[in-house]
């Protein structure tokens, strides 16, 4: 890629691996709060349901559909009485420790530092643009040691809006003094990352982190983090 100074991260499954993290950490919460022993319920199962619970309630936020109170409240819930657990008290001590003691974890996605110091050497400018909650995204960054990396952190939470609107690409172009034909976003959101950037008029590469295999003319598509070294 040509003239490009500018990188433009998605951090969740792009740099910082959440699924892995938010795995570790419902395990330990699981465990203290005896949940087999005391609903018959295995953690393979609850975490199977909230996976698939908590990506829907986030592309329903992605889509501006509902807020993140909505989701704060139901994610949990919602796993909890999909198999017969009325109880909202406990999915809200879920739903407060998880987003606590996920910032123990800082599991990143393979080859990313790698990939980040690698960039750093070429003199590309290094941003994040995440549509977390804006403190837990400051805490991953600095939890996982990838801070003196970063010029700019752009959240969701900052501009009012998540990918792929257009002003969330705005700001953070804004923030980080950069042009569109100098940038690039790096995501693994089809929609928020790829169509989002690629709508704003920056170009974008599609990480294939789940190898869906999706494809596009004219998209860069990579598996491996590694691969950006063939390109940038």
């Amino acid at each position: 890629m040509k003239n490009i100074r500018h990188i433009f991260f998605d951090l969740d499954n792009t740099l910082w691996d959440h699924r892995k993290n938010a795995k570790l950490t419902l395990e330990g919460l699981f465990s203290k709060y005896k949940i087999q022993e005391k609903h018959q319920l295995s953690f393979d199962d609850f975490h199977h349901k909230y996976d698939e619970i908590n990506e829907r309630l986030w592309e329903l936020i992605r889509d501006g559909e509902i807020d993140k109170e909505y989701l704060r409240k139901h994610r949990f819930y919602d796993t909890f009485l999909h198999f017969g657990i009325d109880d909202f008290e406990l999915a809200q001590v879920f739903e407060h420790q998880f987003l606590d003691e996920i910032i123990a974890y800082n599991e990143l996605i393979d080859g990313a530092l790698d990939v980040i110091e690698y960039l750093k050497t070429k003199e590309y400018q290094i941003h994040i643009i995440s549509n977390g909650f804006h403190e837990v995204t400051h805490r991953k960054i600095d939890g996982s040691g990838i801070r003196q990396y970063v010029e700019t952190v752009t959240s969701a939470d900052e501009v009012k809006v998540r990918k792929p609107n257009p002003k969330i690409f705005e700001f953070a172009l804004n923030k980080a003094n950069a042009e569109r034909k100098e940038s690039v976003l790096i995501g693994d959101d089809w929609i928020a990352d790829v169509k989002g950037a690629q709508n704003f008029g920056m170009k974008a590469v599609f990480f294939d982190v789940l190898k869906d295999n999706r494809t596009e003319e004219g998209l860069t598509s990579i598996q491996d983090l590694n691969e950006i070294r063939t390109f940038l």
